[in-house]
């Protein structure tokens, strides 16, 4: 049932969110205008070898590093991904686990820089929109003096942010921002510098995610809204017992 659901997709939540915000170092400022996508539009153009759009191109364009892709681009790379026969918004790297701990260390030596380079390098071909692999990578890198693949996952990394961010606002269920995967909800109030008390489940397919605010402070929202139709889809296309 969709409260076995809720507990399953919190556990994965809660395994991830506790990295905190941005292990770089910084915040990522991204403030895109929100324009509620057409994702039949996206639907189409994605699986159209004739289309600009048409995702085995975007794929091709994303990892040759090609920084003249723009926010639409990305809007239609990361929207369209839950259109291709291999998404999996539950797909978790095995190397995630492995290395955790080494994560969560203050500083590190170069050859623990090393080792989470290659490490997230390996989760980011299973798994190229993990945004916290993304960024302990651009971390790394910056650490080990290679700046130029350090600018060029960022850019990436601010692009993918911005196409998340450019679904909504986030401030009610109508204009929730879409992810496809819910570690996503947690990336995005980290990398926001917002800290999560509790997640609720609005049917019907909708996550609200209450913020932590201080005492008298009436300028942060209450809570988020994140649409999660296409997470939900997927589970019920594997589990249609539970539907």
């Amino acid at each position: 049932m969709i409260n076995n659901l809720r507990i399953a997709i919190v556990a994965i939540i809660a395994a991830f969110s506790a990295f905190g915000a941005s292990a770089a170092g910084k915040t990522v400022a991204v403030k895109p205008t929100a324009v509620r996508p057409d994702m039949d539009k996206i639907k189409s153009e994605v699986l159209n070898p004739s289309s600009r759009y048409y995702y085995p191109k975007l794929m091709a364009d994303y990892e040759k590093n090609d920084t003249l892709m723009t926010l639409e681009d990305y809007r239609y790379l990361y929207l369209g991904s839950v259109f291709q026969e291999d998404y999996n918004p539950y797909r978790r790297s095995p190397f995630d686990s492995e290395i955790e701990q080494l994560y969560y260390k203050k500083t590190h030596t170069r050859a623990e820089l090393d080792t989470i380079i290659d490490y997230a390098e390996q989760a980011l071909l299973d798994d190229p929109f993990d945004l916290q692999q993304i960024n302990f990578l651009i971390y790394a890198l910056q650490n080990r003096g290679k700046v130029n693949r350090a600018k060029i996952w960022q850019f990436r990394l601010n692009h993918l942010l911005e196409a998340i961010l450019s679904t909504g606002t986030g401030l009610d269920a109508e204009n929730a921002w879409i992810v496809i995967d819910p570690k996503h909800e947690y990336n995005i109030l980290n990398f926001k510098n917002n800290i999560a008390d509790e997640a609720t489940y609005v049917a019907p397919y909708y996550d609200h995610i209450k913020i932590h605010r201080e005492e008298g402070d009436n300028k942060t929202p209450e809570g988020f809204y994140f649409n999660i139709r296409y997470i939900l889809e997927e589970y019920y296309r594997k589990h249609p017992e539970e539907r």
